[in-house]
Order: C-alpha cells, then structure tokens, then sequence
C-alpha cells in the first residue's frame, strides 16, 4: 500500500456559525490542497469533514498519516471511543449522546479501508502544514460570511 500524509483541519466564526476545513494530502513529494465550508456549522463539524474529504479523496487503500491538532477525532479515533459511541447507539459512556454521529459513521466506514496512523499536532505552532490547514479553512468561512453579509 502507498504512504500518504493527511494534514487537516477546521475552523469557525462563531460555533456555531460560518465554518471551513482545509487538508493537505502528500504523496511522493506532491500535494494536493482542498478546503470547503458550510454556512452554519460548529468547529467539530469542520474538523471531521476535513479527515472525511481527506480519506475520500485517496482513490485506493492506502497507510496514512493523519495529522490533526483535533485532541476531539484524534483521540475518539486513537483511542476507539468513537467505535464506543457507535456500538451503543451513539451515546458516550456518560450517558449523553454522542455529537455528529453521522460524519462519525461516514469517519468510521472510511477508517476501515485504510491503515491510519494518527498524530496530534499543536494548533497554531509550528508545523506548516497544519499552518496552512488552517489558513485554507479560514479562509473558506470569511467567504462564506461575505456572501452571507453580501
């Protein structure tokens, strides 16, 4: 299987209010940017679709290196609590309902066709690449908050 790195991450004006995601996949030496945002959303929401689109745009199994400043799908995924969440009906161990259970399954599902390995970055720091995450992620929802301003 290739090795790719996933870089991601989410971002938003408010939580909830106007949000974006950014990713980075590399491979090779070559990158690939996408981003994209949504009109009322919360920063979870963001940093899930980021890992999403991500993994859904690899054409193939791969092993991948996820890297996220998201302590929230970085230890849910690392740890298996997500698996905990589906398993009783998307309820956390407290009792309290699991938030966004459905980018959680779609997560899940796509888990099961790679090999993930996760790392948790510092946001705002000094890795570039979540640097840019960010950057992109930003940026789509200063646009999406202008057209909504208009």
């Amino acid at each position: 299987m290739k090795t790719v790195t996933l870089y991601t991450d989410g971002a938003c004006s408010g939580n909830p209010g106007p949000g974006g995601w950014g990713a980075i996949l590399e491979y090779n030496g070559v990158e690939k940017e996408l981003s994209g945002g949504e009109d009322a959303t919360t920063n979870n929401r963001m940093e899930l679709t980021a890992v999403i689109r991500g993994l859904e745009a690899l054409k193939e199994p791969c092993i991948v290196e996820l890297y996220s400043d998201s302590k929230y799908v970085i230890d849910a995924l690392e740890k298996g609590w997500a698996w905990g969440w589906k398993k009783r009906g998307w309820v956390k161990s407290d009792k309290k309902p699991a938030l966004n259970p459905d980018l959680w399954d779609t997560l899940l599902t796509l888990t099961q066709k790679h090999e993930l390995h996760y790392h948790w970055v510092k946001g705002h720091a000094e890795n570039p690449k979540n640097n840019r995450c960010d950057e992109l992620a930003v940026r789509q929802w200063k646009i999406i908050k202008m057209r909504r301003e208009g």
